[in-house]
């Protein structure tokens, strides 16, 4: 028997309701309540995937009991219920008493109570606000943020928030870059004469002071083994053909064996199992979990397991065939793969220049041609094509649109054969000990995929962890086919919904980064970063990051304006400060890594090459001969690593872990003391602030930058509208002193008689974050 209580007497009045959902079986549910006018209202967002809504709604003639199942691949429709579970009314409330028969036999169960008044908003119904619960109310969509897991067994309950107690702070790490201090760099090098980083050389210093900046999680990015030119024919794994090749050591996302590791990190190439164990070893030992990439949309051309040979690719392929559920991929019979490599006797790749033996041609592709990995439906890809890569088919012919699995209201049918192939992929470092998964372009692979495999990898580890690469503007984004999805946000609909939905823990926050970053390299203004926080389930489950392997460094002098390494102090106080979810950090960027000049395929772009064997400069000065103890920085970088380190402390706080947020530019753009420069007929160019507050414990923040590069602005005087006091949950007249906590010492404060008359800052230098800490005076 499972018990819970909304404590309110108005839910007990006619045109109000009390809706439970309850996760009782990780292998299936959904996020996402059914909504609609006149029926249950405007749409909730939950924090886990329920599979069953229980709800009772007051009329004049008594109580309505109903309930929905979540029935394989989508709600049932709803329906009156008796038995199932019971009300009991109090004094205080309603409490609904649900029975074991509808638990599933589950011990450990999700739960989220909440309540509407359905009489309101035209049918749309209202949210009531429920403080105890981080339920703050209202009208229109709602992400109701924190449940309870309750434990059957034992009776016990814990308060949970979608990710935990813990803020996620993730450090991506490329193994081959990391600890790599050989000073050649030669351009186009081969492994010998560059080097790489060896799994050996992260050793237990580099991950104590990893973990000691602040960061939970360890990234290792572009492990498993990937096409190469590198000759490993000693151990059974030659060089690949160099028309599949972009770059010598070869792309990290052309993987070659989803179920072995790139040779190039291992002393003992042959021993790179049994090196990797040990790496994982050690990060467990330093407090840190740890992820890897899964690249499920695509494979190498030449991919071949000699792990597990019986689930490579296409053996079993109806090759004849464009289109075939049960094939792995999709093809051109009859057609001959041409490469756009070669021409005419002539090299045109960069790598095919290099090694001098291309022909444009792959053997494994005579007879016909597959797909590439970007949805390229040609034997003749062009050279910005991912030609090296081919794409995987999930049941989903993305040139008609067409589902061939279990979707919705479908009949079932059965499971394509790759979902079970990449199920083993999961299973397989699971079982070996990975914590989690960022997966790559998650977009390009259906939903429902998502949801069977992150369903059935929670029940493996519950407390698996799935980051989701994502871009809602890509057109080969593949949404959901359950209507429910397609008429969300005013039927515009969004692929981060359906993957939120799916189980991923977190997805890509693109446009908010690339708000900041158009401030510097456009014509942007800080104004213009509160148009793309989004939906709030969106908003709050979101990456959020500063730098990454495919986009540009912060200290590039040719991007962020060219400012430099500092541009990272008021854009990473920004992003890693909105929202609650987990943030993520790319090795270099704590020191000013430039990426300057080219290395090889990667060219000189502003991006330290994934493709090339290479080194980092800057943060080879930290890596000092594998001491890890930045004997050869700056004071400058040393200044920014610890800048760094004290942000990632701080977002772990309760406000910014668990509180909400609430923008201020809106409100202040007629505020002439808002860092309004000169010439300029509006405030929020280049400041911006916003508001974080948890309520359970009471914590509130205030944080303000200037992103201006050059400009201090001063006599900077913040409104707080009544709205933000609201939210706040603070009286006008309180008065209250402001700590800043995130610059070094001396520590700035601020002494306020009534929030109500706003914060005067006062001056504020160029590229300068401000975390300011409220303390309530007494009144």
């Amino acid at each position: 028997m499972l018990e819970i209580e909304y404590i309110s007497r108005d839910v007990c009045l006619p045109g109000y309701a009390v809706y439970v959902a309850l996760a009782t079986d990780p292998l299936t549910g959904c996020a996402i309540v059914p909504f609609g006018q006149g029926a249950e209202g405007s749409t909730v967002f939950l924090p886990f995937r329920a599979n069953r809504i229980y709800y009772v709604v007051q009329t004049a003639d008594g109580a309505i009991r109903k309930m929905r199942i979540w029935r394989q691949t989508q709600w049932s429709l709803s329906y009156d219920v008796t038995g199932e579970f019971d009300v009991i009314y109090s004094d205080k409330g309603i409490r609904i008493r649900i029975a074991d028969t509808e638990l599933d036999g589950a011990s450990c169960v999700d739960a989220l109570i909440y309540a509407k008044s359905l009489r309101e908003n035209d049918g749309w119904g209202r949210i009531l606000a429920n403080m105890e619960r981080g339920i703050s109310g209202g009208y229109g969509d709602q992400y109701l943020s924190e449940f309870k897991r309750i434990d059957i067994e034992k009776g016990r309950t814990n308060p949970c928030s979608r990710l935990g107690a813990e803020r996620v702070k993730i450090y991506q790490l490329l193994p081959r870059l990391f600890s790599n201090v050989n000073k050649r760099r030669k351009l186009n090098g081969t492994l010998e004469e560059n080097g790489a980083g060896k799994f050996d050389e992260i050793n237990s210093t580099a991950l104590s002071e990893i973990q000691a900046m602040g960061f939970t999680h360890l990234w290792l990015t572009g492990i498993l083994r990937q096409a190469t030119a590198t000759d490993y024919s000693e151990i059974g794994l030659p060089a690949d053909d160099p028309d599949l090749l972009k770059g010598l050591a070869g792309s990290p996302y052309a993987i070659k064996d989803y179920f072995d590791l790139s040779p190039d990190y291992a002393r003992n190439p042959e021993a790179r199992m049994e090196e990797f164990a040990l790496l994982l070893g050690r990060i467990r030992s330093a407090g840190l979990r740890v992820i890897i990439d899964f690249v499920p949309n695509h494979v190498a051309r030449s991919y071949s397991s000699t792990v597990l040979p019986e689930l490579s690719f296409g053996a079993d392929d109806k090759s004849d065939q464009f289109f075939d559920p049960q094939n792995n991929f999709y093809y051109l019979s009859g057609k001959t793969l041409e490469l756009p490599t070669w021409k005419h006797g002539v090299s045109i790749s960069p790598t095919c220049k290099l090694l001098g033996t291309c022909d444009g041609r792959f053997n494994g592709e005579l007879d016909y041609a597959r797909v590439t990995g970007n949805n390229v439906t040609s034997e003749c890809p062009s050279l910005n094509d991912w030609y090296e890569t081919v794409k995987l088919n999930y049941g989903f012919d993305y040139t008609s649109q067409r589902r061939a699995y279990s979707h919705g209201a479908t009949p079932p049918q059965p499971i394509p054969d790759t979902w079970l192939k990449m199920d083993r992929v999961l299973a397989y470092w699971q079982a070996l000990g990975i914590d989690g998964f960022r997966a790559d372009m998650a977009h390009m692979v259906p939903p429902e995929f998502w949801a069977w495999a992150i369903g059935r990898a929670r029940s493996r580890n519950p407390a698996v962890l799935f980051l989701a690469e994502a871009y809602n503007n890509d057109p080969m984004k593949v949404p959901n086919g359950d209507p429910l999805f397609a008429a969300l946000d005013d039927r515009k609909g969004n692929v981060m919904f359906d993957l939120l939905s799916a189980g991923f823990d977190a997805v890509y926050d693109d446009p908010t980064y690339k708000k900041l970053k158009a401030l510097y390299d456009g014509c942007g203004w800080a104004n213009d970063i509160d148009d793309a926080l989004g939906h709030p389930f969106i908003f709050q489950n979101s990456l959020r990051y500063s730098e990454n392997h495919d986009e540009v460094r912060l200290a590039s002098q040719d991007n962020w304006g060219g400012v430099g390494m500092n541009v990272g102090r008021p854009v990473s106080a920004i992003l890693y400060g909105l929202s609650r979810g987990p943030v993520l950090f790319y090795h270099g960027q704590e020191v000013g890594e430039p990426a300057s000049g080219p290395a090889g395929f990667g060219g000189d772009n502003a991006r330290t090459t994934i493709f090339d064997y290479w080194s980092m400069p800057e943060l080879a000065k930290w890596v000092n001969d594998h001491r890890y103890d930045g004997g050869g920085l700056s004071e400058s970088q040393n200044e920014l690593r610890k800048f760094y380190s004290r942000l990632l402390s701080i977002i772990g706080e309760s406000a910014f872990r668990d509180g909400g947020f609430f923008p201020l530019n809106p409100c202040n753009i007629p505020n002439s003391r808002y860092g309004r420069l000169p010439g300029e007929s509006a405030s929020g160019h280049w400041l911006y602030a916003f508001m974080r507050y948890e309520n359970a414990g009471g914590q509130r923040f205030l944080v303000i930058a200037n992103l201006h590069p050059s400009e201090s602005l001063s006599d900077v005087h913040v409104w707080l509208p009544m709205e933000a006091l609201e939210f706040l949950n603070l009286p006008a007249g309180q008065g209250a002193s402001l700590t800043e906590c995130l610059s070094s010492e001396p520590r700035r404060v601020i002494h306020i008689q009534a929030l109500g008359d706003g914060v005067v800052v006062g001056g504020i230098p160029p590229l300068t974050p401000l975390y300011f800490e409220l303390q309530l005076k007494p009144r």
